[in-house]
C-alpha cells in the first residue's frame, strides 16, 4: 500500500534530499529509490524503475530529472519545479563557495580530505542500491538475462545507452508475445496509478495532460525563461561577450549531450579545455572533483566551468562578480531545460502505463537499466579504490566494506553513513598527514 505525502511532508524531502545527495547519479538514484520506494512508500518499484527509463533517455542529468517526475507526478507541476530546484538548489551555493575559494586560494586539504573520506560510502550506497533493485525489477528470468545482457554491453562493449534500451524495448515487445508470463509481470501498474489520481485534490496528470496543448504551454514558458538570462547579459555587455559563449556553450549541452551527466562532462570537458581555452586539464579534472564529493548533481561542475571562465576571463568586472554570474548563468541554462523534457514527456509516459504491450516493452527497458546502473556502480568503485594517481586504495576498499555491510546487515541510516564516512576520511588523512602510519 502506498502512502500519500502531503505537500509540505515532500517540500521537506526535497530539500532534505539536496543536501545529502551524494555520489553523483548512481548514488542519488540510490538514496531516492531507497527513501522514496522502501522506506516512505510514496511511489512502487516499477513506477520509480519506468520513471528513470524515461528520464535516462533524456539529455543531461537523469537524478535530477527523476525528482522532477516523481515530484510532478505526487503535485502536479508546482512539485515537481519544487522537486527539481531544491535537489540543486544547496549544491549551487556550496559549489559557488568552493569555486571562488579554489578560484583565489587553490586547493584546501582539510575540504580535500573531507571529500575523500565520503567516496567509500557512496560507492556502498551504489552497491546496496543495485542488489534492492534487481530483487525489486527482475522478476523473470529473462528480464535477468537482458539485464546482464545490458551490463556486458556498456561496461565491456561500449554501446551506447539510447541502443542498449531500444533492444531491451524490443525485447519486451517480442517478449509479451512468445514469452508473456516471463516479460508481462508488472501487474501493479493500475493499483500503483489509482493511488496517484488523486494527490493533492488533481485527476492523474498522465491523463488529463497528456495533450499537443499542454505540450505547446509548457514549451511557451520554458523556452523564454531558459534564453532571458543571455538576453538581458547580451543587452548590457555586448553580444560579443563572454557571457554569451557561455549561455551559447551550456545551452547545446543542455540539448545535444544524451547519456546522462557522464556524457555532459565529456563534451563539457573538451570545449572548455581545447576549444576555449578556459582552463587547463587538471583544473577542469579539480572540478570534477568538487562535483563529485558534494551534494547535487554531478552536472553541477558545469557550475564550476562557468565560475572559473567569467573569473579569470571576463572583462569591467570585478572577479568575484564575474565569477558568481558566469556560474549562475550556467546553472540556469543546464538546469532549465531539463524541467521543459520532463514535463512534456511524463504526461504520455503515465498514459501509457496501462498498455500491457507497452508495459512489458518496459519491464525490458527497466531491465536493461537495472545493468546501466551496476555499470555506474562499478565504474564509480572502481574510481574510488583505484585513483587517479595510481595504485589500490586500501582505506577506500576497507571503509567501503563496512558501510556496505552497515547498510545490508544492519540497515544502518543513509545520513549517519555519509557524515561517519566524511569524518572517518578526514581523520585518515589527518593521519597520514603527520605520519602515524
Amino acid at each position: 500500500m502506498l502512502n500519500t505525502p502531503t505537500f509540505f511532508e515532500a517540500f521537506k524531502y526535497w530539500l532534505k534530499l539536496g543536501f545529502i545527495s551524494f555520489g553523483g547519479p548512481a548514488g542519488q538514484i540510490a538514496i531516492m529509490h531507497k527513501d522514496l520506494v522502501e522506506e516512505k512508500k510514496w511511489i512502487d518499484d516499477d513506477h520509480f524503475l519506468q520513471a528513470l527509463n524515461y528520464c535516462m533517455l533524456l539529455p543531461g542529468p537523469e537524478a535530477q530529472q527523476l525528482t522532477v517526475y516523481i515530484g510532478w507526478l505526487l503535485h502536479g507541476h508546482l512539485g515537481g519545479i519544487i522537486a527539481g530546484v531544491f535537489f540543486v538548489l544547496p549544491a549551487v551555493f556550496i559549489l559557488l563557495v568552493l569555486s571562488y575559494i579554489y578560484a583565489a586560494f587553490g586547493n584546501i586539504p582539510a575540504v580535500d580530505a573531507l571529500f575523500y573520506g565520503l567516496k567509500p560510502a557512496v560507492a556502498a550506497i551504489v552497491a546496496e542500491a543495485v542488489i534492492r533493485m534487481g530483487k525489486k525489477s527482475l522478476k523473470s528470468d529473462a528480464l535477468i538475462f537482458i539485464a546482464i545482457l545490458s551490463f556486458i554491453g556498456i561496461y565491456f562493449a561500449g554501446l551506447p545507452f539510447p541502443l542498449i534500451i531500444l533492444i531491451a524495448g524490443l525485447s519486451g515487445l517480442v517478449g509479451a508475445r512468445l514469452l508473456p508470463s516471463k516479460f508481462i509481470v508488472n501487474s501493479k501498474n493500475g493499483a500503483a496509478k489509482s493511488q496517484h489520481q488523486m494527490v493533492s485534490g488533481q485527476a492523474n496528470p498522465g491523463k488529463n495532460q497528456a495533450t499537443w496543448q499542454h505540450t505547446f504551454k509548457v514549451i511557451a514558458v520554458c523556452v523564454p525563461l531558459w534564453f532571458l538570462p543571455m538576453i538581458l547579459l547580451g543587452l548590457f555587455r555586448g553580444w560579443n561577450d563572454i557571457f554569451m559563449d557561455i549561455g551559447i556553450l551550456f545551452s547545446k549541452a543542455a540539448m545535444v549531450t544524451f547519456g546522462g551527466a557522464y556524457a555532459v562532462l565529456a563534451y563539457i570537458g573538451q570545449q572548455a579545455v581545447s576549444h576555449y581555452g578556459w582552463m587547463l586539464p587538471e583544473q577542469m579534472m579539480d572540478g570534477l572533483g568538487l562535483a563529485e564529493t558534494t551534494p547535487g548533481p554531478l552536472i553541477m561542475v558545469t557550475q564550476f566551468v562557468g565560475f572559473f571562465a567569467a573569473y579569470t576571463h571576463a572583462k569591467g568586472m570585478s572577479p568575484f562578480l564575474a565569477g558568481l554570474t558566469g556560474g549562475l548563468l550556467t546553472t540556469w541554462v543546464t538546469f532549465v531545460p531539463c524541467f521543459m523534457w520532463v514535463l512534456v514527456g511524463a504526461p504520455y509516459i503515465e498514459k501509457l502505463r496501462n498498455n500491457k504491450t507497452i508495459g512489458a516493452a518496459l519491464s525490458g527497458i527497466t531491465a536493461a537499466v537495472v545493468g546501466v546502473v551496476m555499470n555506474l556502480c562499478v565504474m564509480f568503485t572502481q574510481h574510488v579504490v583505484m585513483p587517479n594517481t595510481g595504485g589500490v586504495d586500501v582505506y577506500a576498499i576497507c571503509a567501503a566494506l563496512v558501510f556496505f555491510i552497515g547498510l545490508v546487515r544492519f540497515k544502518w541510516g543513509m545520513i549517519p553513513v555519509v557524515f561517519g564516512s566524511a569524518f572517518a576520511g578526514y581523520a585518515w588523512k589527518m593521519i597520514l598527514s603527520h605520519g602515524l602510519v
